[in-house]
């Protein structure tokens, strides 16, 4: 065993130092024997590929699971597919959000911090806990909208009603996740820090643009269209659907 330690006058995580450690994994060959080079550029290196490598499997297990789920709550196989897509946005807001606070570093000042690359650990953390308070929002919403479309057959006055019954919990909701979300911003370590201020942003754009503006427009865009499945998985969600208003109620009786 031979053990070589090599040192650079650059950062850990640069680019620099990464160049570095490609250039002596490429070179450290030997003939009947392995090498191993450690270090902090190493792990880090070798902990961003290891996130890398498993993210898609995460994201498509997250996504597939969802749209299941709403199919079975729904019965439509439209209106999960616009809800994953429209996810998307509020996701993809919050990390250009991270992007420009705390690696372009223009806040900061005003919340202490110095500007660093992104934590590899970060988005992945993010992407999980916004695509799923999201999608709490999302049916809570379609869930009022759907029982009224039930009940009327009328996707227009549904999306209306059901935008009415439900905006204001769904704003009272991300509101109090706002608030703790933001908490975790005036914490010292900039993980932490990253992770709460992202949150924040993502719930307050989920809860004020995409459910009360993109969602009821793409709704009422959509039409009845919105509802559609072919028959053979109507029948499976006839058979197996989720909640107990897939089925048009009786008049109510008047009371003389």
């Amino acid at each position: 065993i031979v053990l070589i330690q090599a040192t650079s006058n650059s950062q850990v995580s640069s680019d620099e130092a990464r160049s570095v450690l490609s250039a002596i994994r490429s070179d450290a060959g030997v003939t009947g024997g392995s090498v191993r080079v450690g270090g902090e550029t190493a792990i880090d290196v070798d902990v961003i590929k290891s996130i890398l490598d498993r993210t898609p499997l995460a994201i498509g297990f997250v996504v597939v699971l969802t749209y299941v789920v709403l199919f079975f709550l729904t019965g439509s196989v439209i209106l999960p597919l616009k809800a994953v897509v429209l996810n998307m946005l509020s996701i993809g807001a919050s990390f250009g959000a991270l992007v420009w606070i705390f690696q372009q570093g223009h806040l900061s000042n005003l919340l202490a911090f110095t500007p660093q690359s992104i934590d590899p650990s970060i988005p992945v953390i993010l992407f999980s806990i916004v695509f799923g308070l999201s999608m709490d929002y999302e049916v809570l919403l379609v869930s009022r909208i759907h029982e009224e479309y039930v009940r009327t057959g009328d996707n227009t006055a549904a999306v209306a009603s059901g935008l009415e019954r439900s905006g204001r919990l769904i704003t009272g909701a991300a509101a109090i996740m706002f608030t703790v979300f933001m908490a975790f911003g005036l914490a010292e370590v900039v993980i932490i820090k990253a992770i709460g201020i992202g949150l924040a942003i993502a719930v307050a754009i989920d809860a004020t643009l995409v459910r009360a503006l993109v969602v009821p427009a793409v709704m009422r865009l959509l039409g009845d269209f919105n509802w559609w499945a072919p028959h053979p998985l109507r029948w499976l969600h006839q058979r197996a659907g989720l909640g107990d208003y897939g089925v048009i109620p009786e008049p109510e009786q008047q009371v003389a």
